[in-house]
This record gives C-alpha cells, sequence and structure tokens, in this order.
C-alpha cells in the first residue's frame, strides 16, 4: 500500500497514528513527496509534476498496489489511478476538491495562506500550521494533532505548501478532479469522510462530487471525526481501508 499525505504533510511522521492498525494486513510505503520529508528538493512543485511522482513511485514497486490519499494528497492519489494499471485498489480521505470550492470559502483559504505567509516570514512556523489546521479541525482534532506533535512535523514544510499554492493560484493546467480525469479511474474507489468535517459542506460536497464522475466508487463516513480522522480516529479509519483492501486487492478463496 502506497500512503500520499496531504498539505504539509510527509512520509516520516504523518501517518504514525495509522499505521499500527495497517502493517499487520499490509507492506505501506509512506512517500515523502517531493521538497518534503525525504525527498530531494526541487523548483517545479506544480500539480504534474506531483502526480507524475506518485505514478512513478506506484509503479516503481513492481506489483500492483493499493493507493491511499489524504486531502491533498487524495487529491494526487486520483491524477495517479487515472494514469497508471499498477493501481489495484484507491482509497482517498476527503481529497481537496477544488471544483465545488464556493466563492466565500476560497477567500477564507485566501486569507489563512496570506497570514501564513506573514507568520513563515516572522520565522512562526508551528503557528503557521496552526493558522491553517485550525480551518479544517475541530478542537478535537487540533488537541489530538498536538498531542502527536504533528505541528512540529508539518512546520519544515510550510515554505513549499505555500509554493504549491502559488502554482494553482497562477493557473496550475492540471486538474486531477477533473470529471474527464476522474472517468479514467479504472480502480476499485472507496471515499471516505468524516460526519464532523470543517470547512462544512466543502469536503462532504467533494466526495460528492467526485461519486458522481468517478465509476466503481463506495462511501463510507467515519462517525464523530473530521477532516483530521486519520490522526483523531485512526482505528476507525483504519478498519474502514483493511476491509475494503482486503476485499478489493486479495484473490478471492474457494
Amino acid at each position: 500500500m502506497v500512503l500520499v499525505p496531504g498539505a504539509m504533510g510527509d512520509g516520516e511522521f504523518v501517518w504514525d497514528p495509522l499505521l499500527p492498525f495497517l502493517t499487520d494486513r499490509f507492506t505501506c510505503y509512506a512517500m515523502s513527496v517531493r521538497s518534503r520529508g525525504l525527498s530531494d528538493h526541487g523548483t517545479d512543485v506544480s500539480t504534474e509534476r506531483r502526480i507524475q511522482d506518485v505514478t512513478a513511485f506506484v509503479e516503481s514497486i513492481g506489483e500492483p498496489a493499493g493507493l491511499l490519499g489524504w486531502s491533498q494528497g487524495g487529491r494526487m492519489a486520483l491524477g495517479a489511478a487515472a494514469r497508471t494499471d499498477a493501481v489495484s485498489a484507491l482509497v482517498t480521505y476527503e481529497p481537496a476538491v477544488l471544483d465545488v470550492m464556493s466563492e466565500d470559502e476560497f477567500g477564507r483559504l485566501t486569507e489563512r495562506v496570506t497570514r501564513m505567509s506573514e507568520l513563515i516570514a516572522e520565522d512562526r512556523p508551528v503557528d503557521a500550521v496552526r493558522t491553517f489546521l485550525e480551518w479544517v479541525a475541530t478542537e478535537d482534532e487540533m488537541a489530538a494533532a498536538e498531542g502527536e506533535d504533528f505541528l512540529d512535523g508539518c512546520a519544515p514544510n510550510v515554505p513549499v505548501f505555500l509554493q504549491e499554492v502559488r502554482e494553482l493560484g497562477e493557473g496550475d493546467g492540471t486538474n486531477p478532479t477533473d470529471p474527464s480525469t476522474l472517468a479514467e479511474i479504472s480502480a476499485p474507489l472507496l471515499l471516505l469522510h468524516g460526519t464532523r468535517s470543517i470547512p462544512d459542506p466543502w469536503f462532504s460536497d467533494g466526495v460528492n462530487y467526485i461519486e458522481e464522475h468517478a465509476a466503481t466508487t463506495q462511501v463510507r463516513e467515519i462517525d464523530g471525526t473530521g477532516h483530521m480522522g486519520p490522526v483523531h480516529e485512526p482505528e476507525a479509519v483504519a478498519d474502514e481501508i483493511v476491509r475494503f483492501f482486503t476485499t478489493t486487492m486479495e484473490p478471492a478463496r474457494s
């Protein structure tokens, strides 16, 4: 199973709460996307380049693999699954679907990003992470993230995240959630989302949008949590992932 982190995450820490519930069933490859964690830094952080990276990573394993993406990582995972037959099954946890973001919510995101840039200029990266997460996380989820040192882990990745956001603002031409791209996904797809996700209804609208345009799709809710479910309720999230991947990836037994 290949795991693709979102926003400011990387493969070195973001999946720590979830992995103990997966590694007894799957070999897990927690990739650090470009310019994060163990990956080299590069000047091209466009959506196109990052989808190419995820695709190449999955294909490098040499056998069909499950693909799991969270938030921005879910967006990249959808794009990769549309390009390669090496993905045997796909799970996304609340992928970022910009197509359904309202003008008001986009304005709030812009305000957060502007404030993050100011905090980076003041050498306050942890506060910059907090500024973003408070837009997508409940108080309970923030407490769970603080307890896992999630904010500290994200802090070094704020500058590259801001660079990625600027690329989008400058008209990055690749859109992995375009209906024509979603229609190219042949692997079974599970869309996970929380019942308490904020900002509401962006993430739930995104799940409904993908379900409408992608084939072979299932949707499951994780009760009592939101966008930070893999950190806040990792066992519940893992249960759905294991159930789905076990039934779609393993050969039937007589």
